[in-house]
Formats: structure tokens, C-alpha cells, sequence
């Protein structure tokens, strides 16, 4: 299993700008759907990099997860607002969860302080919320909005948590957790249960599973944010591939930080399309661009098309 940089993928309308991009989904169709810091907080593409539209704007404080449901509904985390909200394709809100601008006290337990992603049960139509940045819970929906229950608390044991910052679900229902600070991904059932972990990680960041493709998991490797470790090699920013058991599969990036083609700087969202394509999204003006002096804006959206070996 291979995968090579599709260079220039995603050109935007003149003048416009990302900021850079924290998150990325597909639909049915393989149209991209990208979630930016920029003005325009959705932005769509085809499969082939075209631009189709974008919507959202004015309604987006900070953008940081999305994904697409079976129904085609895309659903948007905002952690500024600290807020999970489900739209149309073309941007029509339908649903609100969360008080916008109200955030829960932190490490308090309760929905939401700064929540990071959802993911979605395939067989229930479930959510779970990685309640990440001021919360170490992981909170239950049903599809209509309705608290369930949540599990999680602050450390490092089985079933806590040190920033818990994206989550998905396989084709059986198993929660994968990426316990980012901590350096693994937790798996728990349904009833938040768990069911063990996988490790030799650092800082995952980004998650998805790809359950036309027996349920292999993607993790962006966030990599060193600590400037003694940052030229070390071979700890990231990378993307890893695993099977349902935890198995190394592949892995792409280069040893260390960088803008070449096929190398990263900051994974923090990702997905695969129906051919196995894979499309990064990197907040790399965060991890990078807006520390520069001048600051200036660093690319952060690739697609890599999957080689058949």
C-alpha cells in the first residue's frame, strides 16, 4: 500500500485564501469538503480539485472537525463556539448541539468545553463527541441531539484522557479515540467500555476509518510541538495507516517537518474517497506560518492518490 502527492490539488478562487484547513470529508459522490480558518469556512471541490462552492460564512468561529453522515448531512465542530451543528450540503443548518459561546466549566465533565469532533455509529446513527480542549469526556447523542451519557476523565490509565481530539467509528460500532497528549488511540464498545489501546503514536491528531477497506484506521501524527524534539526524525508530522488489529499497514511523510510534495507540517484532518485517495488537512499557520516573521500562509491541504501494488 502506497500513496503519492497529487501536486496542486485544490485550486481556490482568486483572492481567496484558506488559512489553513482543519478538517476534511467526502461524500457519496467524492466531492471534497474542506474545513477552513479562512473566510469561507466550507469549502467544496470536486474529486478532481474543481471548485464547486462554499458556505458558512459569518457562522463559523473556529473551525475544527466535520464530517459527512450516510444522508449526506454535514456535521461541523466549532470549538470557539463550543458547539456540534449539523447541516445541508449547501449549508442549511438543521441542528444545534451545545449553547453557542457558552462553554461548561473546565474539566468539569459536562457538554461542551471546547469540543473537538464527532463521530458517527453505523449502525445506530449514534454520535460521540471527543469533548477535547477543556473536557477530557467523550459524550453520546442520539441522532436527534439527545444526551445519552458520557465516559472519560483527566489521566493517563485505560479510560482516561489527555486531550482527546478526534474520534471514529468502524463498520461494527467500536469507538477509536485519539488520546493525542497521551500518545495513543483508546478503543472503547458502545456503552464506553474499553477495549484496549493502540501506542507507538505521537500526538495523533486526525482520525478516520475506512470501512470499504476492512476497517483500516488513518491517523495524523501531529508530531513534535516541543522545539528540543522538532528536528528529531521519524516522530512525525506523518500519516499512518493501520488494520482492524492495530497492525502497521503503511506510513507517509517525511522524517521531519517540511513543504516538499508528500512531506507535512501539521496533520489534523483526513478522509479517503471511494478509490482510496487520501486528502490531508494541516493546520499549519498554527503549527508554523503565523510564528514566522513575517507570518505568512503555509500549504495546508493535499490529496494523495493510492498506487495499486
Amino acid at each position: 500500500m502506497r500513496f503519492e502527492p497529487v501536486v496542486g490539488w485544490g485550486a481556490l478562487p482568486e483572492g481567496w485564501r484558506y488559512i489553513e484547513a482543519a478538517g476534511v470529508a467526502v461524500d457519496a459522490k467524492d466531492n471534497v469538503f474542506v474545513f477552513t480558518r479562512g473566510e469561507h469556512p466550507v469549502i467544496v471541490f470536486d474529486r478532481d480539485g474543481r471548485f464547486l462552492r462554499s458556505w458558512g460564512e459569518g457562522l463559523v468561529r473556529r473551525a475544527h472537525g466535520i464530517i459527512i453522515d450516510a444522508g449526506g448531512m454535514v456535521w461541523l465542530t466549532d470549538d470557539a463556539q463550543h458547539t456540534i451543528r449539523k447541516f445541508t450540503p449547501d449549508g442549511t443548518l438543521l441542528l444545534t448541539i451545545g449553547d453557542p459561546d457558552n462553554p461548561t466549566t473546565l474539566q468539569g465533565g459536562k457538554p461542551f468545553n471546547r469540543p473537538t469532533h464527532v463521530a458517527i455509529c453505523p449502525k445506530s446513527g449514534d454520535l460521540y463527541i471527543s469533548d477535547g480542549y477543556g473536557n477530557s469526556r467523550v459524550h453520546k447523542y442520539s441522532p436527534d441531539g439527545r444526551h445519552l451519557f458520557s465516559w472519560g476523565e483527566p489521566g493517563t490509565d485505560p479510560g482516561q484522557f489527555n486531550l482527546p481530539h478526534n474520534l471514529t467509528t468502524d463498520a461494527q460500532g467500536l469507538v477509536y479515540v485519539a488520546d493525542r497528549e497521551n500518545h495513543r488511540i483508546q478503543i472503547f464498545d458502545g456503552a464506553g467500555r474499553y477495549q484496549g489501546q493502540w501506542n507507538n503514536l505521537h500526538r495523533p491528531c486526525g482520525l478516520f476509518t475506512d470501512r470499504r477497506d476492512g476497517d483500516r484506521v488513518y491517523v495524523g501524527e501531529l508530531g513534535s510541538g516541543n522545539p528540543v524534539t522538532a528536528q528529531t526524525p521519524n516522530i512525525g508530522p506523518r500519516v499512518t495507516v493501520l488494520d482492524s488489529k492495530g497492525q502497521r499497514v503503511c506510513r507517509f511523510g517525511g522524517q521531519l517537518a517540511g513543504e516538499e510534495p508528500g512531506e507535512f507540517v501539521a496533520p489534523h484532518g483526513l478522509v479517503t474517497d471511494s478509490r482510496g485517495d487520501c486528502y490531508v488537512a494541516e493546520v499549519s499557520w498554527t503549527q508554523r506560518g503565523k510564528l514566522e516573521t513575517p507570518p505568512r500562509e503555509v500549504r495546508c491541504l493535499q490529496k494523495f492518490r493510492r498506487l495499486v501494488s
